[in-house]
């Protein structure tokens, strides 16, 4: 499949990327596993060889989610699905296997030059009693994009959506029982660059694997979620950048500004980006703002994707698309760039409704209270004081296809092994 040559040629990067998602799509429907060298015939990913070995299933208790959430270690489910590739060989059967360390090199790519990337979903135990994923192919295909954005090898999105449910199908049962109705399990997928040979170059060696584990409930934090904008010496993403792929590199460098603004007492950074100070992100999630305009119009605003500078969140995806179908007529829904001196006046004005974060991780999160340079905006939290009226209205509609209190496409059922 040809990409029609629509950019600059000296947009390498964005060209290439744009080169090697087509590569992938052309083939066998999605893969090829390739790396960016030449197309090739050999093994692509493929769930249906899945090698099963299964751990004791008395051999470890499931915790409560207090206890499991209590300590210093992330607490995973029984087992973990690996996937090794390399340039030579292709990608090698899956394994189902007890969870427990990976062997790297002190030399592996990954550790030296941040070929790294991964994903996160839940699996949710529904009300009816049934085992769910949210949308798991939006994450698969965006998982393939950011593998591809670092010189990992593709793969078909599909077969890692079959991987997934594998996982949770095995797992499911035993580590969200069903007498655990309204619980989640955070799922991993990761890849990493696992060639242990120093120098910057693409890894010819790589290994897939997913993790299920417990993560502690974020999207009602006490007094609502406060924010602290970043320093203007400090910014998380740029244009031009991969904050549009989720890349660990992403991450680590925004620590050090969300530590300080922690010791504060905000809970994350509202990144702002450029001299206009445009909003971006809250920590790693998307931004929402509910205002009403000078002319009276109610409006949920959030940044743009088109100039890749944000993640293009599941979450965000979906709120956008249920407040179009669910909310038209009354909220105008609108993705553009709006600086923090909007939201600065629109406080002024008194014209700011209320604010959430949203993302994997936090959920649908009411926002509080955003601190820039010195001012404090205050931002109403609902008559109760927990959650706005269009925050809740959202994280419902979201909430229930998650749960299976609706019935929707989005929300996909797990065949369990009993």
């Amino acid at each position: 499949m040809t990409v029609p040559q629509t950019r600059p040629a000296e947009d390498l990067t964005v060209t290439a990327l744009d080169n090697r998602i087509a590569e992938e799509t052309a083939l066998n429907g999605h893969s090829n596993g390739t790396n960016g060298h030449a197309v090739s015939s050999l093994p692509t990913l493929d769930a249906s060889k899945i090698v099963i070995t299964r751990a004791d299933p008395d051999a470890r208790t499931v915790p409560t989610e207090a206890e499991a959430n209590s300590g210093n270690e992330t607490i995973c489910t029984d087992h973990m699905i690996t996937v090794s590739w390399t340039a030579a060989k292709g990608w090698a059967n899956p394994e189902l296997k007890p969870y427990g360390p990976l062997s790297l090199m002190p030399t592996a790519s990954v550790l030296h030059y941040a070929t790294e990337c991964f994903e996160g979903l839940k699996a949710f135990r529904g009300y009816d009693g049934k085992l769910r994923l949210f949308r798991p192919d939006c994450n698969a295909e965006r998982m393939l994009m950011s593998t591809l954005r670092i010189s990992l090898p593709g793969f078909d999105p599909k077969e890692l959506e079959k991987l997934i449910e594998i996982l949770m199908s095995v797992d499911g049962p035993k580590w969200l029982p069903k007498e655990r109705a309204g619980s989640f399990l955070y799922i991993r997928p990761a890849v990493i660059g696992t060639q242990p040979q120093l120098g910057v170059q693409a890894p010819k060696e790589a290994l897939l694997f997913i993790t299920a584990s417990f993560m502690p409930r974020m999207d009602l934090p006490e007094g609502g979620m406060k924010l602290h904008t970043n320093p203007e010496d400090m910014i998380r993403a740029w244009v031009g950048g991969f904050g549009y792929a989720k890349v660990g590199a992403n991450y680590g460098p925004s620590l050090l500004a969300t530590a300080e603004a922690r010791s504060r007492g905000f809970g994350q950074i509202l990144w702002l980006y450029g001299p206009e100070g445009y909003c971006t992100e809250a920590g790693a999630s998307n931004f929402f703002m509910v205002w009403r305009t000078k002319e009276g119009q109610l409006q949920l605003v959030t940044a743009p994707l088109d100039d890749k500078l944000i993640l293009d969140g599941v979450t965000r995806r979906s709120v956008v698309q249920l407040a179009r179908e669910r909310l038209a007529g009354e909220v105008e829904v609108v993705e553009r760039k709006y600086t923090i001196d909007e939201v600065l006046e629109a406080d002024r004005e008194g014209r700011i409704v209320e604010a959430f974060a949203a993302g994997t991780a936090f959920f649908i999160c009411p926002v509080s209270h955003i601190h820039h340079r010195g001012v404090d905006v205050k931002i109403p939290m609902g008559k109760e004081g927990k959650t706005g009226l269009y925050t809740a209205k959202l994280k419902g509609f979201v909430g229930d296809i998650m749960y299976g209190n609706e019935q929707h496409p989005w929300g996909v059922v797990i065949q369990e092994q009993e």
